[in-house]
């Protein structure tokens, strides 16, 4: 028998011995553990953060009703194996990336970010004030998810190289290591571009599998050690302006939880999400100035590797839009960062233009 038979079943039965006034609702009852598998190494800085904050808030919440047991990529399955685990239930949630399941569906990289896509406030406003999170559900529920989004990274940076990059044809045959439809640019300028976890990306530059790579930001870098591999660094890159986190739950494992139960997970992700950009906002500023001080030399992409960018981008999301969802979602998500940003550029990035101005001159 299976779980909803199983659960409808007990409910009816529930109901005949005790009377309608009585009946038991059709949900599973008594404390529970759900298992939670990541894409991250346990500890990773801001990433491991975000998990932990999803999984203490869901018990907490539900006065231990629930109990969340998150397990480092490789403990139970591999970093990018989580999703097949929790469609095929063999873990009841993951927490990670969405766009490292691009291969399962394209429309998954909205969900992180697409290059040339929505910053942070311009992602919010998709999901929380629009359709984003409805889109979301929609996509997730053709492979049996229920996900929200639960951590965010801010803006990420273009990349650790050894050597400096001069014009877009220094990316012709380098080893880069670039998820989601953003290193599927760099693939079309030539890259090399490998899907490395996180956990991997300092032994594979050490050991010469990569050449260069991005990861996250500053403070996250830095933990990472990439600067100890790599002299250059890009903060400013083209893939990733604001690349939000997820948590998936197994549909029919949501769908036994109770209203109440469904409902803190959604919150206790938004509140994840929020909690994360603040941590690695308020961390990458004082990271830089370390990895300046200790030689990291800092640069930026030129205007024509910028415009090489944007027309290997421009080509790669056109490409999926023959797909019905991902069309859907992709002209949801162009309309609302065009909304959003035509206000934004006239209000909070010319007042900070003009504070920057003003200050830098007393």
């Amino acid at each position: 028998m299976d779980r909803r038979s199983f659960i409808k079943n007990s409910a009816l039965g529930g109901a005949a011995a005790a009377g309608a006034a009585l009946a038991a609702p059709a949900y599973a009852q008594g404390n529970r553990t759900l298992t939670m598998v990541t894409t991250w190494p346990r500890g990773l800085a801001g990433v491991w953060d975000s998990v932990e904050r999803v999984a203490n808030n869901i018990t907490a919440a539900t006065d231990g009703q629930i109990t969340v047991e998150p397990k480092a990529a490789g403990e139970l399955v591999g970093a990018f194996e989580v999703f097949d685990a929790v469609t095929a239930g063999q873990a009841d949630m993951y927490h990670g990336a969405d766009y490292y399941f691009v291969g399962q569906h394209p429309a998954f990289a909205y969900f992180t970010a697409v290059p040339f896509g929505m910053t942070v406030p311009e992602l919010m406003t998709w999901y929380y004030g629009q359709d984003g999170m409805a889109l979301h559900h929609e996509l997730g529920e053709i492979f049996g998810l229920k996900s929200f989004i639960a951590g965010q990274t801010g803006a990420q940076g273009g990349g650790w190289f050894r050597s400096a990059v001069n014009s877009a044809d220094d990316f012709n045959g380098l080893k880069f290591r670039m998820p989601g439809l953003g290193g599927e640019a760099l693939s079309k300028l030539g890259a090399s571009v490998q899907n490395v976890p996180g956990g991997e990306i300092y032994q594979a530059l050490s050991t010469g599998a990569l050449d260069a790579t991005e990861w996250i930001g500053p403070w996250s870098d830095e933990k990472l050690g990439l600067q100890e591999v790599c002299d250059h660094y890009y903060p400013a890159g083209f893939h990733e302006p604001g690349a939000a986190l997820s948590v998936a739950t197994n549909l029919e494992v949501f769908e036994g939880l109770t209203p109440a139960q469904q409902k803190i997970i959604e919150i206790a992700c938004a509140d994840a999400h929020q909690a994360n950009y603040a941590q690695f906002i308020a961390n990458n500023g004082p990271a830089l100035e370390r990895l300046i001080a200790g030689g990291t030399q800092v640069h930026e992409f030129s205007d024509d590797v910028w415009d090489a960018f944007g027309s290997a981008s421009m080509e790669v999301l056109n490409q999926y839009t023959g797909d019905d969802i991902f069309k859907k979602i992709h002209e949801s998500a162009q309309a609302s960062m065009r909304s959003t940003s035509g206000w934004l550029s006239q209000s909070d990035s010319a007042y900070a233009a003009q504070r920057n101005r003003v200050l830098a001159a007393m």
